[in-house]
């Protein structure tokens, strides 16, 4: 079978994937989207500025927002021709199970503000085409409902400050059924985002005449989404933060608790270690040094990850990092990696230097809002699509016959 199944319902419209039978038929307003940019441009029509602000920003200048999507300007493809690829698949080891491709959805926050229900649309969509999503903790839904809907989700944490207040949070994830548990360590203190405060936006929502023109002017995000989920579901709450309830979305004088972890160190990382019993990642490395300080405190793996060109501005892209990396920790350790991906080439180019695998977050983000689980689905059928046909023009039967002999450093690159 040449096309990996998954491929019959979720393949774009666009790809040059041999014809399947059975293949799902579009709905009319997802025909014209042939690119996970086109869901970024039909998302900034859709949802109101503060929330837009929020998902496609950065921090200060946005320097590394940008750099993490010019880091593929440093690598050129060489290709290998004439070699039969018409049996390739693109499904891919990771942690004890198979995937049916090399990505997955990595964790976003606040994503049912953006879509209806996000979080679940998205753990559905992954459900159905057999790829990893990581639930945020920075989430409106609570995480009992992601686990039923998901049962191999997968559960990103920002820890409390305290080690009794991390150890209910973990018995809360175990309790929900999550297997893999994912802590995301550059978040000592909240990024500097300047564009979130002059786009109206803060955590939570203070009510006024801006928000509540915003939501006027934009009534399909207004009655799809906003009301839609208040008449059905009630005020939503930050529900997973910690094994409490937090703050609601909408409040004019509650306030957020973020809690201190400017003080959290590698010795909480051994009380997860110690508590969790399943696989461990730590999301947020960016150097060779953090990467094996990580896995010699017992991580199943790490995400290389500048927080989306989020937290520091000018950190590094987490591409660039990625060689030296996966040098320092040999090739067999799960070395994963997210920032900037849109493009099926862009994740072969990162399996290519050495990563297990990709995590892609704002386009899915931007597709529950456009067209719910439909969008999800429909976006996550364009990346594979890219990734099958591009594995052909590389010859490539799979992702791991991918390797750094398959690139060349570019003249017009930025490194």
């Amino acid at each position: 079978m040449s096309t990996p199944s998954f491929l019959d319902s979720f393949a774009a419209p666009s790809s040059t994937a041999p014809p399947t039978q059975g293949a799902v038929a579009l709905p009319r307003r997802l025909r014209g989207m042939l690119s996970l940019d086109d869901f970024e441009d039909a998302a900034r029509r859709f949802l109101p500025r503060p929330v837009f602000a929020y998902v496609s920003g950065g921090c200060e200048t946005d320097r590394a927002l940008r750099a993490n999507r010019e880091g593929f300007t440093a690598w050129e493809w060489v290709t290998r021709t004439l070699v039969d690829t018409s049996r390739r698949s693109i499904a891919t080891p990771l942690l004890g199970h198979t995937y049916a491709a090399p990505f997955g959805i990595a964790p976003m926050g606040i994503s049912a503000l953006s879509a209806y229900r996000g979080d679940l649309v998205q753990a559905q969509a992954a459900a159905a085409a057999n790829i990893p999503m990581i639930m945020s903790g920075s989430s409106l839904i609570r995480m009992e409902e992601v686990a039923r809907a998901y049962p191999r989700a997968w559960f990103q944490a920002y820890v409390p400050g305290d080690p009794l207040h991390i150890g209910a949070l973990l018995d809360r994830v175990e309790a929900a059924g999550f297997g893999t548990l994912v802590v995301t360590v550059d978040v000592p203190v909240s990024g500097n985002r300047e564009n979130n405060i002059r786009a109206g936006f803060s955590t939570p929502l203070r009510p006024g005449a801006r928000l509540a023109w915003e939501g006027l002017t934009h009534p399909g995000w207004l009655f799809s989404t906003a009301l839609r989920t208040l008449v059905r579901h009630g005020m939503p709450h930050f529900e997973n933060s910690a094994a409490k309830r937090g703050a609601p979305i909408l409040s004019s004088n509650v306030l957020r608790d973020f809690g201190a972890r400017d003080h959290l160190d590698w010795s909480h990382v051994d009380q997860m270690r110690r508590r969790w019993k399943g696989p461990l990642v730590v999301k947020g490395i960016l150097g060779a040094a953090d990467a094996q300080r990580a896995r010699d405190h017992g991580a199943d793996g790490v995400i290389l990850s500048n927080h989306g060109g989020r937290q520091l501005d000018g950190a590094v892209p987490a591409l660039r990092m990625l060689p030296s990396v996966v040098q320092a920790l040999g090739p067999d350790y799960p070395v994963m990696i997210d920032g900037g991906f849109r493009r099926g080439g862009e994740v072969l180019m990162a399996l290519a230097l050495g990563a297990k695998f990709v995590f892609v977050g704002r386009p899915f983000n931007y597709a529950g809002a456009v067209a719910g689980e439909a969008g999800v689905r429909h976006a996550i059928g364009i990346l594979a699509s890219e990734i099958h046909r591009n594995m052909a023009m590389l010859g490539a039967l799979s992702p791991a016959d991918l390797g750094p002999d398959h690139l060349l450093p570019s003249l017009r690159g930025c490194y």
